[in-house]
């Protein structure tokens, strides 16, 4: 079975460079990734953080949408919990009409930041009347089919302007409640494997996504790539992630243990714990990861893997690509 390849990136800023310097290469890394014949390039949104340059996906997806021609340029994704779905369908209208049949819409259901940042971006909301994240969902979906049915709040309202090509649709989950969410509302579904690498949840969400309607989903994950296959275990061998399970039973998962308490400092939870994790990293020669792309391709039906290489330095995650895309041009095409 072939499948498309397309990229995540999240800008990250490695130890004495700036967020000018890591948004170049982040540019750089779209631009070769349309060379290679990657599918598509996103990029993800993090607030308050020091660490990843990208709080405003949607200003870098236009500046690298002016800085490639061919490949489609997204969010992964647009914390929409933050916003009014009204501005966000108004927002990629505009960029759909900038660059038609480029452009994709990734929406995330995670806040993608510590509470104080929130906070801050909610500041406006009437927290007792703000919507869930469902109901935001199926307004953004109500404004980018536009204009609001008669019978709906808003009736007649338009998202102008209204794009050519309108920017794909993806939701971005990691759970069968997320992939049933999609498929209702027509959407693609995008399962984080890179975040839940548990097999039986990605079987449950794309079974759930199917039954709903849903078509082909993607499954995202996290891969490393070098001529080595000892080389690249060694280097991902050593990156951790730090769950924290909240006493109100909310989990999140934060790069650093110094994130994962400041998280529950901030929300004022004293009865928190942490684990201590690998993620879940596919690491190897091109042929290994390949091989298991393959598998993972003819078990669950995949079509398209959204890589993300781990936040290691630039020079490593162009090299990660490179190496993929000496097989992902013919499988990819």
């Amino acid at each position: 079975m072939t499948y498309r390849l397309s990229l995540l990136d999240k800008s990250p800023i490695p130890q004495g460079h700036t967020a000018t310097q890591a948004l170049g290469q982040t540019v750089r890394l779209a631009r070769r990734a349309e060379e290679l014949g990657y599918h598509r390039f996103w990029v993800a949104e993090h607030h308050n953080s020091p660490e990843l340059a990208i709080s405003a996906p949607e200003v870098v997806i236009a500046f690298i949408l002016a800085n490639t021609s061919r490949i489609r340029v997204g969010s992964g994704g647009v914390m929409l919990q933050h916003y009014s779905p009204y501005k966000v369908a108004e927002v990629f209208g505009v960029l759909a009409s900038l660059a038609p049949g480029r452009v994709d819409l990734g929406v995330g259901k995670t806040p993608g930041g510590l509470p104080l940042a929130t906070s801050a971006l909610q500041a406006a909301f009437d927290q007792g009347k703000k919507p869930d994240f469902a109901t935001q969902f199926s307004a953004l979906s109500t404004f980018l089919n536009g204009p609001v049915p008669e019978d709906q709040p808003f009736a007649g309202l338009a998202a102008t302007p209204v794009p050519p090509v309108p920017a794909g649709r993806f939701l971005l989950g990691a759970s069968p409640g997320s992939a049933t969410l999609a498929a209702r509302h027509g959407w693609g579904y995008v399962h984080a494997g890179h975040l839940n690498g548990d097999t039986d949840n990605l079987k449950a969400s794309f079974e759930a996504y199917r039954a709903q309607g849903g078509q082909t989903p993607v499954l995202a994950l996290s891969a490393y790539v070098a001529l080595d296959q000892a080389q690249a275990a060694e280097r991902v061998a050593g990156l951790k992630i730090f769950r924290i399970f909240l006493s109100n039973g909310s989990e999140f998962n934060l790069g650093r243990r110094e994130h994962a308490e400041e998280f529950a400092r901030q929300v004022g939870d004293v009865n928190y714990r942490i684990e201590e994790r690998k993620p879940s990293i596919l690491s190897g020669t091109p042929e290994e990861v390949h091989a298991e792309l393959d598998r993972l391709s003819r078990t669950y039906g995949i079509e398209e893997f959204i890589i993300e290489p781990p936040p290691v330095a630039a020079d490593e995650r162009l090299a990660t690509i490179e190496l993929l895309a000496r097989r992902a041009i013919s499988v990819a095409a």
